[in-house]
């Protein structure tokens, strides 16, 4: 059956505004010609620390490709910063890179997000490609045109709009990966179906591991790219992708340089679960489907223990969310599955009893 899926799917394309989401060797078929026919004037490679060791050569023996330079960053959400984006501006510009260039981004989130926003404030903008090679960064960050890095803690503060020339997806990247990183991209998949696709939601909830196969991965894309391309500049329909991300986003950065660091899924898997109890308050959505979901994100992820001290440090933080307006917090909630609702404010005693419910 799997073998079925992989035939299907290994030709699929899906169109996003300029740009192309590819999957597997039809889409690195259609790289190679693509970087045959543009005449770039340089081509850089951009890794960081573990795709340079697992994931390159890989790559390399899947596309034709007779030059290039590899300019490589640390791994890791605390390295998606400016001195990072300094070091390898300065790199690129050493080695003669001109508006002509082109950046592959093959990696992660952090990959795909910096590496992004490199390419567009380089020269004032050059072209870049993004082959993911992780399940979050296959459903999420090398996606929807979206650029950026971090302001010391808080989250993609710094960032642009910013279409790739193209996507290649290629879930073999994915027998690289530890069970933790599996898991953080879930996330993703398991939002998308909240706030746009209920008969995944079924599929997923029933099942007490991550699941995602590449059927699942290609709808989860889907769905993104349906929201991205009604509202590209996030004005309205956009917002519902950050379902789950208001307190996830804060718990991330709260945890971020401490010993009980989060991965950016297993912050936004809680996120998911105060939200959908917020929503259940403010809303009237079924407390059965707040139960499920809690129990579901249960079995995957472990639970955080949070102290009302931390509680109150990450209420804090959600002042800088990205979808906060004159001075508003703004939250993303669900009146049923696939019903998103946008621009929500909570009271912050409403918040707290969200955080009571997920540490119960």
């Amino acid at each position: 059956m799997l073998f079925c899926i992989v035939q299907i799917y290994m030709n699929k394309e899906i169109i996003s505004d300029s740009y192309s989401i590819l999957f597997k060797q039809n889409g690195f078929d259609k790289l190679s010609n693509h970087l045959k026919n543009e005449n770039y004037s340089k081509i850089f490679i951009h890794v960081d620390n573990n795709t340079k060791q697992y994931c390159l050569d890989v790559f390399l023996n899947k596309i034709q490709i007779e030059n290039y330079e590899l300019i490589e960053s640390c791994n890791g959400e605390e390295n998606k910063n400016i001195e990072s984006c300094l070091k390898l501006w300065k790199i690129i510009s050493d080695k003669q890179g001109d508006r002509n260039s082109l950046i592959i981004n093959l990696g992660g989130g952090v990959v795909s997000d910096m590496g992004g926003f490199i390419a567009s404030t380089y020269k004032r903008g050059i072209s870049y490609i993004n082959i993911p090679t992780t399940l979050l960064s296959m459903v999420d960050a090398s996606v929807g045109g979206k650029t950026g890095i971090d302001f010391g803690t808080l989250k993609n503060q710094i960032g642009t709009f910013y279409d790739p020339k193209m996507v290649v997806i290629d879930n073999e990247f994915l027998n690289t990966l530890e069970k933790n990183e599996i898991s953080s991209g879930y996330a993703e998949i398991f939002k998308h179906s909240l706030i746009y696709d209920l008969p995944t939601y079924n599929l997923l909830i029933s099942n007490d591991t991550p699941f995602y196969d590449l059927k699942t991965i290609y709808n989860s894309i889907i769905t993104k790219n349906k929201i991205v391309l009604i509202d590209k500049k996030e004005q309205k329909e956009r917002k519902s992708l950050n379902y789950g991300h208001t307190l996830g986003h804060a718990i991330e950065s709260y945890f971020l340089n401490s010993e009980n660091k989060l991965l950016h899924g297993e912050a936004v898997s809680i996120g998911i679960v105060l939200a959908s109890f917020l929503s259940y308050k403010l809303f009237n959505f079924s407390i059965d489907h707040v139960n499920s979901i809690k129990k579901h994100i249960n079995c995957i992820y472990k639970k955080i223990e949070i102290s009302e001290s931390q509680i109150g440090s990450i209420i804090d933080l959600l002042i800088h969310d990205k979808k906060n307006s004159h001075g508003k917090i703004n939250f993303i909630l669900l009146k049923e599955i696939a019903e998103p609702v946008y621009d929500i404010q909570v009271k912050k005693e409403l918040i707290k009893e969200s955080f009571k419910y997920y540490l119960s």
